[in-house]
């Protein structure tokens, strides 16, 4: 089987073929506008993401199956007759709706996180899906009409694709309107939230099928996350990955029960037909690979050969300490107010100093996941990442000092896509190639950590 899988993430929309012997290449790769159109709101046009996906199903040539990954939480409205866009995507880092959820009462925190497992937070769905109600004319005319379609951006896709309106269950896990317990919509939390129930996709399994494209098979859709999950290979319980992208992404997988962990998500990994939901813990860092882009705009450096090939004592070490928190702290702090700080600087320190600064800050911040994921049941060991930084030895060898635990980073960096082909049923280790390894060597220190936690701390609650 020749798989399509597409990657259509935050700033980019991929296409990897997979051969049936676990070969791959990659068949294109076309970026997208992000919008700002205010303080806080991040947005991008349904549209051009659309098309996007359309051109490299074009550009992949002659397929047996495609498989789709989404950004998670990103949403929309749009009109189910027309299929017209209502709304622009509502992107994950979006902040806009961060005061009203702050006012809410703390029992609708507590029902919304017994329910659904996620506290109320901008990043989710919910919020942002009853924002485009309240907010967007059009979208009360068609909810008035009966012509209203919401969901995140793979029902949207599906639906204009193949015209299959649905979801999988794991991508329903990550709106904050899915009840955990029932693998459902939730009437509570989507009338907490004024999203109408009767308007969101139905829920299916990860491989059910999705329609067909011009003839093919859609055979999986998932979000971005867990399918890196799955491509890294993660089946047993305390097995688990950081991707970071845009954001870092922590999953561990926690077996066929819900987990309970303090400051961590409980999610779904993943729901195969004819099998019960695998369970898995997630944990976000919002400012990853967004963090380093801001220092390159800044001129702080210009090519991704300088997040490599540092000498010496860390900047930590010496003192000097980058929390990136552009947009806010995520788990296990959940502070939206949280403002990025650089702290230890002195005449001497160079730009170079503050990169590395950077890099340190990203690998600590995923530190503190890590070791709330293993609090929670997760006995994790040994920690696979991919995404633009696992390229850099540097990091991946700081992770593994800070982490105290081995670090190893695929060859193939393109774990969504290979985990997509995977959940196709196409034996991806050609593809995978072999691992990079990185062992702890205990120079980073508990002082380390404890100068870390105080910066974190002096972050916290800054912005107005």
């Amino acid at each position: 089987m020749r798989v399509a899988a597409i990657d259509q993430g935050t700033t980019s929309t991929r296409c990897l073929v997979v051969e049936a012997d676990g070969t791959a290449r990659v068949a294109g790769s076309l970026t997208h506008a992000q919008r700002h159109p205010a303080p806080g709101w991040v947005e991008h046009d349904p549209a051009e993401l659309l098309r996007n996906i359309r051109a490299l199903i074009a550009a992949a040539g002659a397929v047996d199956a495609i498989a789709l990954a989404n950004q998670g939480e990103s949403c929309l409205a749009w009109d189910a007759v027309s299929g017209d866009a209502l709304s622009p995507v509502i992107v994950w880092q979006d902040a806009r709706t961060a005061d009203s959820l702050a006012a809410r009462p703390a029992k609708q925190a507590a029902r919304a996180k017994a329910i659904s497992g996620l506290p109320l937070d901008p990043y989710f769905s919910a919020s942002k899906l009853g924002w485009l109600m309240e907010n967007v004319p059009a979208v009360a005319t068609a909810r008035a009409t009966g012509r209203l379609r919401l969901g995140t951006t793979d029902a949207y896709f599906l639906d204009r694709l193949t015209g299959t309106f649905a979801t999988d269950l794991a991508t329903a896990s990550r709106t904050g309107l899915l009840d955990l317990s029932t693998g459902r919509w939730s009437a509570e939390l989507c009338d907490l939230h004024g999203v109408p129930r009767e308007f969101l996709p139905p829920i299916r399994a990860v491989d059910a099928g999705f329609g067909t494209v011009d003839g093919v098979p859609l055979r999986v859709s998932i979000v971005d996350q867990q399918a890196a999950l799955y491509g890294h290979g993660c089946r047993a319980p305390g097995d688990a990955k950081i991707t970071f992208g845009t954001g870092a992404f922590l999953l561990a997988i926690a077996g066929g029960e819900r987990p309970a962990p303090e400051g961590l998500l409980p999610t779904i990994g993943w729901q195969r037909s004819g099998e019960a939901p695998v369970f898995a813990i997630e944990g976000g860092v919002y400012d990853a690979g967004a963090a380093l882009e801001w220092l390159r705009r800044l001129g702080l450096y210009s090519d991704t050969a300088e997040l490599d090939g540092f000498t010496g004592p860390s900047a930590l070490s010496r003192g000097l300490v980058f929390v990136p928190a552009l947009s806010g702290l995520a788990a296990p702090y959940w502070d939206r107010k949280a403002a990025p700080l650089f702290i230890g600087m002195e005449a001497a320190t160079e730009r170079r100093d503050m990169v590395r600064a950077a890099l340190e800050g990203i690998a600590l911040l995923t530190v503190g996941l890590i070791e709330a994921a293993e609090a929670a049941g997760a006995p994790i060991t040994v920690i696979s990442i991919d995404g633009g930084l696992s390229q850099s030895s540097y990091f991946a060898r700081f992770l593994a000092a800070a982490s105290g635990r081995a670090v190893k980073v695929p060859a193939q960096h393109e774990m969504t896509a290979l985990g997509l082909a995977a959940l196709c049923g196409v034996d991806v280790s050609a593809a995978r190639g072999a691992d990079r390894h990185f062992a702890p060597d205990g120079s980073v220190s508990p002082q380390d950590h404890a100068r870390f936690a105080e910066a974190v701390a002096k972050s916290r609650g800054w912005r107005a």
